[in-house]
Order: C-alpha cells, then sequence, then structure tokens
C-alpha cells in the first residue's frame, strides 16, 4: 500500500467551544485525553478512533452496570482531540459480526444501550471477523490517517490462528491494535494478548501494531487518566515505526 498521509494540526481536533456546545457531558473526559496526548507527544496529531466491543455471553454484567457505556464515552472524548468528526465507528462482536455503527458527540447518551437492545443473541469471542470489519471499514471509508483500534474483550479468542492471521494482514495498513481486558486480571484468558507484542512472524507482521493492558474486574474504577496514558501508551513507538516502514507519511496541516 501506498504511504497514508498524517496531518498535523494545532491543538485538539475538535475545539472546547465546540465541545461545550456539542456533548457538555464528555468535556472532562475530553480535557483528560487531552493531557495524556500532551504527556506522549502527541498533541496535534490526527487519527482515526475505532472501538471494537465484545458482545459474548459473558459480557452481559459489563453492558447492564454501565461499563461498556462509559468506555464508549471516554473513547469518544479521545477522539475528539484526535479526529474531527465527531464519530467513532463502533464493531461490536461475539461469535459473528453483530453490529458495525457509530457513537457520536451528539447522541452518545446510552447509545450503548440502545443498541445492544437491538442485537441478539450473545455468542462466543471471535476476534477475526471483528478485526476484518475494522480493516474493511477503514479501506472502505479513504482515510488517509493512521487509526487507533481501542478493542474491548472479556477473554481470549475462539481461534488465536485466525487472530493472528487478521494481526498480521492488518500489520500492511497503518492500524494500531490496543487491546483492553475487562475482567479478572489473573485469568488465563487473556494469556494471548498478553503474548502479542512477541508475536514472532517477521516477515508477516514487520512493525508491532498491538498493545494489551487490563482495565480490572471493574472498570469503571480505573481513573480517567490511567484509562488513557494506558490507551495512547504505546501509539507514538508505533507511528514512528509504522512511519520508517512506509505505512504513513507526515505533513503539516495546510501544506
Amino acid at each position: 500500500m501506498a504511504g497514508a498521509v498524517l496531518t498535523t494540526g494545532t491543538g485538539p481536533a475538535i475545539s472546547l467551544g465546540k465541545m461545550e456546545q456539542r456533548a457538555p457531558a464528555l468535556v472532562g473526559l475530553y480535557k483528560n485525553a487531552g493531557v495524556s496526548l500532551r504527556k506522549h507527544g502527541l498533541d496535534g496529531h490526527r487519527a482515526a478512533v475505532y472501538l471494537v466491543i465484545d458482545y459474548s455471553g459473558s459480557m452481559k454484567p459489563y453492558y447492564k452496570d454501565g461499563s461498556v457505556q462509559a468506555l464508549a464515552d471516554r473513547v469518544l472524548g479521545l477522539s475528539a482531540n484526535l479526529d474531527d468528526d465527531g464519530r467513532v465507528p463502533v464493531v461490536f462482536f461475539s461469535t459473528d459480526v453483530d453490529a458495525v455503527t457509530d457513537v457520536s458527540l451528539d447522541n452518545h447518551h446510552g447509545r450503548v444501550e440502545e443498541i445492544a437492545a437491538g442485537l441478539g443473541h450473545m455468542g462466543k469471542t471471535s476476534y477475526h471477523l471483528a478485526m476484518d470489519a475494522v480493516i474493511d471499514h477503514y479501506i472502505d471509508s479513504g482515510s488517509t490517517a493512521p487509526a487507533l483500534v481501542v478493542f474491548q474483550t472479556d477473554g481470549g479468542p475462539i481461534s488465536r490462528h485466525a487472530a493472528e492471521r487478521y494481526l498480521c494482514k492488518a500489520a500492511k495498513l497503518p492500524l494500531f491494535w490496543q487491546f483492553v481486558g475487562f475482567g479478572d486480571p489473573n485469568s488465563r484468558q487473556f494469556d494471548f494478548l498478553r503474548r502479542l507484542d512477541d508475536l514472532a512472524v517477521p516477515s508477516k507482521r514487520p512493525v508491532d501494531n498491538a498493545g494489551f493492558f487490563h482495565a480490572g474486574a471493574d472498570p469503571r474504577r480505573m481513573r480517567d487518566e490511567e484509562l488513557y496514558d494506558r490507551l495512547v501508551g504505546e501509539f507514538p513507538q508505533w507511528l514512528r515505526a509504522a512511519r520508517a516502514a512506509g505505512r504513513w507519511t507526515e505533513s503539516k496541516k495546510g501544506s
């Protein structure tokens, strides 16, 4: 693929004033996300942001207690700093892809509950189909910016081989996958995700395009500042490596 172009602007993609008008309830999240971006040298950078949400049967308590909605709101606050369209594409997955939709600044309150209410049976955990849906959406969108994919799950994939294959497939694109675990931090369910950084297939994945952290058994209790630091902590390193590999080139806004 030809190198995509990342535009670097000045300050957040959506101004504080517009945030106050469009999504006043998210202003605090937006500000906290901005602090983390500045801390990691990402102030003014532009990137697409995706959210992938686990809809498997074991996720039911996290929908019920608001953990999934809270994550969606936090990702929206982050996205408003990086992307000016005010929307985050969202993929809900279980055994199959259950929905490809979006959450937006103008319609975020209770949006996750609204979407989930229209979905069917909560199945098993199959990463690769959700990954393929993100890849297709990114290609079809015609985006030229690198993308940060926040991929939430409460367990390992039913097919590790398929997940590895699609992670390698995605390495040809400017996509970074930040996996976020919900549940028992000591669960063996997350062994696959813990090993992603050491996935030894350099011929197929020359750039480390994935990271993982655990948000705990009650993800709502993770402080916004910590969550954002973890969401963007590996992104700058990947940006540098992906640029060196020719996945994208950088230009200043208006150049």
